[in-house]
């Protein structure tokens, strides 16, 4: 049999003149020692510091909700800005109302499958006629996703599930302002503060609840565009809608979905615009008198993008007693960089007016256009400018002048090559110098040719066996008539006057200017 053994029990024994130690005497015999006081020192310090810090941080977000409220017209204790917290949130989070609950629950229903589809009919029997079966149903097959819910976007979006499509995905990052009310097709008073996609799809469930949304409350950005615009349920999506009114996110946009590709439409600019004859679609080639249109276009090109992308486009000029961009006030320049005002980076902090009525317009255009190319319906694009053509005659040109150049200085011009293509001239004639010549103004029988001489003389780059080239850089170059650069090449060019001698100031600043501009986009290429 196994034998247990008992291991003895310690006893803790005291002398009989020593009693068991109490907290008190504890706390005492650390208390009085050097290192117990260095810790207790420390750590009533930390707890002063810190208190010291959330105890203004507190004050800080305080005295920011008070100026807000102070802000406030015709503030009082009634005012709603009363249940503000100190965090600027609202006290109590809004209960929904009875219509977005019970407009909820049919949505959650009908996306379910339980929704009759003779009623879906019905209410487009319109577009039913009109696109016959099959084109509707290509329609209620579709997946489109749209990029930018603010005036363009949400009238592009509340056409398109009302005309059938069945998955919208919205991305905006933005929250609805009472300043866009002026503009946003479905927003109220209630969804001031509430992130954009959602307010489009709950007003819209109310709508057309069968159809399915996947909203994203992100900004747009170019190192997860394949997630924002990946697949749903395994599909790709048949149609993107660029609303973007920020210039980084909105080139990001179109070249990924130019490289893909994914069939996209964009919208220019509708702000400061007033005439709705004047909206066109087009080949973003064609688009003119659009300054987004214009730097959206430049930016393009400087990555290899010139052409193929349809756009939404105003022709409208700007004019005396016409709305422009507002400066930003004087104080605001002198508070620091005036960058940093913005939500975030890059984002303009100017205000640009806008029409109500125009970004409804711009975004009813997108829609219609969508809707035709997914269903089918015959239309046409308003033709765009056919200048390839002109394009080859220029640079066949600058190419005879380099060489007449090259040779009046001793050089053997045999396989002379030029560092510019036929899109850098596309390039320099419609995005720097406007389409249009830099002296006169014209914008016909154009050239382009250098501005200045070389100030060490004309030379060729030979440092590769086999290979010569001419030596300059896309912003040496100015566009003129053919007539105005045969007497440039004449006058400054050949006899050395210089620029500043043979045209007004005017003429010079303009073109210091443009060349300035190419700097900067210089780069992007």
């Amino acid at each position: 049999m196994a034998r247990r053994y008992n291991r003895p029990r310690k006893t803790v024994r005291f002398a009989e003149d020593e009693q068991p130690e109490t907290m008190s005497s504890w706390l005492q015999r650390h208390a009085s020692s050097h290192t117990g006081q260095l810790a207790a020192t420390a750590l009533l310090s930390g707890a002063a510091v810190a208190g010291a810090i959330f105890g203004i941080q507190a004050l800080r977000r305080q005295i920011a909700v008070e100026d807000l409220k102070a802000s406030i017209p015709g503030f009082d204790e009634r005012h709603n800005a009363n249940g503000l917290t100190e965090y600027g949130a609202a006290s109590k989070i809004p209960v929904p109302s009875t219509e977005d609950q019970r407009g909820a629950a049919l949505a959650l229903r009908a996306q379910q499958g339980d929704y009759d589809d003779d009623l879906i009919l019905e209410q487009l029997a319109r577009n039913r006629v009109f696109l016959t079966d099959k084109g509707l149903s290509k329609l209620r097959s579709a997946f489109v996703v749209v990029v930018g819910c603010g005036g363009v976007g949400s009238h592009a979006t509340s056409a398109l599930a009302r005309s059938g499509i069945s998955r919208i995905r919205l991305i905006d990052f933005d929250q609805v302002t009472l300043s866009s009310l002026n503009r946003h097709a479905v927003a109220t008073l209630a969804d001031v503060g509430t992130p954009k996609v959602h307010c489009i799809r709950k007003r819209l469930e109310q709508v057309t609840p069968w159809v399915k949304f996947d909203c994203r409350n992100e900004l747009f950005s170019e190192s997860v565009a394949s997630v924002q615009l990946g697949t749903w349920d395994g599909r790709r999506p048949d149609f993107v809608i660029d609303a973007i009114d920020n210039i980084d996110s909105k080139v990001a946009l179109l070249r990924y979905c130019h490289e893909q590709p994914l069939p996209v439409i964009s919208s220019m600019g509708a702000g400061c615009k007033s005439d709705p004859t004047r909206v066109f679609i087009g080949d973003i080639s064609s688009s003119l008198e659009d300054p987004l249109s214009r730097t959206t276009r430049r930016r393009l090109r400087a990555l290899g993008v010139s052409e193929g992308i349809p756009v939404v486009y105003s022709t409208e000029k700007p004019g005396p007693g016409k709305a422009q961009l507002l400066p930003l006030p004087d104080e605001e320049f002198t508070k620091g960089k005036v960058n940093e005002l913005g939500v975030l980076p890059d984002f303009r902090v100017r205000i640009l007016p806008v029409l109500g009525t125009m970004p409804a317009v711009f975004g009813y255009a997108v829609a219609n256009h969508v809707i035709l190319e997914l269903t089918g319906y015959p239309h046409e694009y308003v033709p765009s400018k056919s200048r390839e053509k002109m394009y080859d005659n220029i640079l066949a040109n600058l190419q005879g002048l380099e060489e007449k150049l090259a040779r009046a200085a001793g050089e053997n011009v045999v396989g002379l090559k030029m560092p510019l293509t036929k899109d850098d001239v596309g390039y320099m004639i419609e995005e720097v110098y406007r389409g249009k010549s830099v002296v006169s103004g014209l914008p016909t029988r154009l050239a382009l040719v250098r501005w200045r001489a070389p100030e060490g003389g004309y030379a060729i780059d030979k440092r590769w066996d086999g290979q010569k080239c001419s030596v300059f850089r896309l912003r040496d170059l100015v566009c003129m008539t053919k007539e105005e650069a045969m007497v440039h090449e004449r006058e400054v060019l050949t006899k050395g006057v210089p620029v500043e001698d043979m045209y007004d100031k005017a003429i010079v600043q303009l073109v210091q200017q443009r060349r300035q501009e190419e700097e900067q986009y210089e780069r992007f290429r």
